[in-house]
């Protein structure tokens, strides 16, 4: 596929941090349009968390964006009022060719450029309710979502959709004629995402917490007899922790659909399985920290160090060729295991 080079490769790398690492893994055939993907969803991004543009500006300028997208016709997009907000050097570069980046869909084949369209629609509409559901809110006015449906509904929007897009995308280019349960690998898809976004969530709640965000159902806190604004306080820790814990759970059973995604696909498409592998692998240990950490001090960061990266990824590429081994490198959903053992006899 003809493109620029800068753009999906070093600009790319700039702005993707670690997901970088899973897409140069990427077989080339679904390379670029995955790149090309994540590089118009972070442009979007990085408009949606300008806050020092006023949010009906964002709106509007996410709006222009998203049009651009689907059409890929009209007036150059013109985001100097944001540019000159970025303090990174990498996200004005993105705003400032923007146009370039949204005009390399023209590039891609009628199938992909329909796939990269529809996932960029769910993600700006998802971003497009972020801002308005937050509108207002800071630390001394918190906004929370009001059930289980609306975080399941965000996470979906931001992250599950690409689930969907990822197996789309791979399924047509490189594993056409497998013989797959394509529904269940769609769900597992979709799950495997917004596993990935809640296990973000939990581990960002403080500081979301002090921007006026709490992406915890408010009506899951009242049964607890929590507020919003008392998540602010470290010593409500034991209150939360059973809610807590319980979003953990989610997460770890959303990454365990996806380590049976990413189980279920050829054994053969060995770059596409360790490019699902190590996000995966990384959430699950991102989670067993989150486990053992205190919640809700302010000055809260857990991150999964280089070093034990190193490690996930070096294990997932030497036990590879030992399907068994490799298998246990992640957890099976409940009942899994068994049924496998059944299997075996």
């Amino acid at each position: 596929m003809p493109a620029d080079s800068q753009l999906l490769t070093s600009h790319l790398a700039a702005v993707s941090r670690s997901f970088y690492l899973t897409l140069k893994v990427l077989p080339y055939r679904v390379r670029p349009q995955i790149g090309l993907a994540y590089l118009l969803a972070r442009t979007s991004d990085t408009i949606a968390d300008t806050d020092l543009v006023p949010i009906d500006s964002r709106l509007r300028a996410l709006q222009d964006f998203g049009e651009q997208v689907q059409s890929s016709r009209g007036a150059p997009l013109w985001f100097q009022d944001f540019v000159g907000k970025q303090s990174s050097p990498a996200e004005k570069a993105l705003l400032e060719r923007c146009d370039a980046s949204v005009a390399l869909l023209e590039t891609l084949s009628p199938d992909d450029r329909r796939r990269v369209r529809t996932v960029l629609r769910t993600i700006i509409g998802g971003q497009e309710l972020d801002l308005q559901r937050f509108a207002g809110a800071s630390a001394s006015t918190l906004v929370a979502l009001k059930h289980a449906a609306e975080l399941d509904d965000y996470t979906y929007r931001v992250a599950g959709c690409v689930g969907e897009f990822w197996t789309e995308m791979c399924r047509a280019h490189l594993f056409p004629k497998a013989k797959l349960d394509d529904g269940l690998l769609l769900h597992d898809g979709v799950r495997f995402g917004k596993g990935l976004q809640l296990v973000n969530i939990l581990r960002d709640l403080p500081a979301d917490l002090r921007l006026g965000r709490c992406y915890l159902p408010a009506d899951e806190l009242l049964a607890l007899s929590l507020r919003p604004d008392d998540l602010l306080d470290p010593r409500n820790e034991e209150r939360f922790r059973p809610l807590y814990r319980k979003y953990l759970n989610v997460a770890r059973e959303h990454l365990q659909a996806g380590w049976r995604y990413t189980t279920t696909l050829p054994y053969w498409c060995i770059r596409v399985r360790l490019a699902c592998a190590w996000p995966v692998l990384l959430g699950l240990e991102t989670l067993r920290l989150l486990e053992v950490q205190p919640v809700l001090p302010p000055d809260r960061r857990v991150k999964v160090g280089r070093d034990a990266l190193r490690k996930i990824m070096l294990r997932s590429v030497f036990l590879y060729p030992f399907p068994g081994l490799w298998r246990r490198l992640g957890p099976s959903l409940p009942g899994e295991a068994l049924h496998e053992q059944v299997k075996a006899r």
